[in-house]
């Protein structure tokens, strides 16, 4: 088949959706389908522009998107959604494409528009909440554990103080507009032959929060990930440190519970070095809260793929305080693949991945977090134990070979059903 994966992000710079869609499409060419990508660039000039990776063909759509607060979100949504589908429509007939492929916010709603007027399938993969929450984490408040019950004009008056911050009055005549994008995008995905949900949880969610996902064709289909070749990379690292250490990795943000942090760690009363790898909006905070801290903790930055690897293969723990609504993180599904007890908070779909006392430990608060931090330092056979039943349960559920051909059995009942 000739497929078109239409992206927000895709290597070598990129986070979690990036390499889980070029996974997919890597998989998808040795199974002999030709893959086209197209990436759209906001902030970059006009225009189309060829690259490629790893011999994959890349098409960039470049997009003005002005940094100024919700025109930025108009030049990135609606105004994008439109030329986009311009674009895809004329690329489909131009090559023969055969079914679109939408992996993300800016990418598919024009999917779906340019897939319908092109008469092929179409397929949406929804990684997070972005169809029923302006700000895709269904975070209201910047304390507590409590998610927001509703995309409501009285839930957004709420919402919008954390995220517009001392400026939040002047933001609340944008409502009017939040709530009708948030309906454009839940009518263009429900236009799908078919939506992907990464985990159960994301699934049951979507459906509860917008009848139009509701009445449509929802699959459950993992995150892909490569465990053959992330183990082999991590096992040509050495370790970065001589000693055990515990870890977290990732984006230092609210909805990823990164401001529990340190408390989690002093309260776990944990004497092991703790590595902090990533960066984000709450960088600050958590330094500032290290520096006042008694135990280790080094933080190190945003780390490449392969530095990612090698500190994770090493770890001795893996900690994971997410507050929001965790879709499915590629963090826990790697740091299972390569054997690393975990300790992680049970939100949203965390529990598809780590089953609690058989391939990891779950908590609900994060004062439970630093009990399971605690009991995982003292208890090596615990660790153990853990890390082998994560590695089994990991290959078996999530490496890429198992998930393409997931994906590629949909693709096939699709264009046989357009026949």
């Amino acid at each position: 088949m000739k497929i078109l994966l239409a992206t927000d992000a895709f290597p070598p710079v990129c986070g979690g959706s990036g390499w889980s869609t070029y996974e997919l499409a890597r998989g998808l060419r040795a199974r002999g389908h030709t893959v086209t990508i197209v990436q759209p660039r906001p902030r970059t000039p006009r225009g189309v522009r060829e690259t490629e990776y790893d011999g994959l063909r890349v098409l960039e759509f470049g997009a003005p998107a002005p940094p100024i607060p919700y025109v930025r979100n108009y030049f990135k949504n609606e105004k994008l959604y439109a030329d986009l589908a311009g674009f895809l429509t004329g690329l489909i007939a131009r090559e023969g494409i055969e079914l679109v492929h939408g992996q993300h916010v800016m990418t598919c709603v024009p999917s779906v528009t340019a897939a319908r007027h092109s008469s092929i399938p179409v397929v949406c993969t929804l990684r997070d909440y972005w169809p029923v929450c302006y700000w895709s984490d269904l975070i209201h408040t910047t304390e507590g554990m409590a998610l927001c019950p509703g995309c409501s004009a009285a839930m957004m008056t709420r919402c919008v103080r954390p995220h517009a911050r001392a400026l939040w009055p002047a933001a609340l005549p944008m409502i009017p507009y939040m709530r009708a994008n948030l309906k454009r995008k839940q009518r263009g995905i429900a236009g799908a032959d078919a939506i992907i949900a990464v985990s159960s949880t994301i699934a049951d969610d979507l459906r509860a929060r917008s009848p139009e996902i509701a009445a449509a064709r929802i699959e459950i289909i993992p995150n892909a990930v490569n465990v053959a070749a992330l183990r082999e990379t991590a096992a040509a690292s050495a370790p970065p440190l001589p000693g055990p250490y515990a870890l977290f990795l990732g984006k230092l943000a609210p909805n990823k519970g990164t401001g529990n942090l340190v408390r989690i760690v002093e309260r776990a009363g944990l004497d092991w070095p703790v590595v902090i790898a990533g960066d984000g909006p709450e960088r600050d905070r958590i330094a500032a809260a290290a520096a006042q801290s008694d135990r280790d903790i080094r933080m190190i930055g945003w780390v490449d793929q392969r530095a990612a690897a090698a500190w994770t293969a090493h770890a001795s723990m893996l900690i994971f305080p997410s507050r929001g609504p965790e879709s499915l993180s590629r963090v826990l599904i790697e740091a299972s693949a390569l054997g690393v007890p975990i300790a992680a908070m049970s939100t949203g779909g965390t529990p598809d991945i780590v089953i609690d006392e058989q391939t990891g430990l779950l908590s609900a608060t994060p004062e439970e977090l630093a009990d399971d931090v605690r009991r995982l330092r003292g208890d090596a056979e615990l660790r153990a134990r853990l890390g082998a039943a994560a590695r089994v349960h990991a290959e078996a559920r999530f490496d890429a070979r198992a998930v393409v051909g997931c994906v590629e059995r949909l693709y096939i009942d699709l264009t046989t059903r357009h026949q």
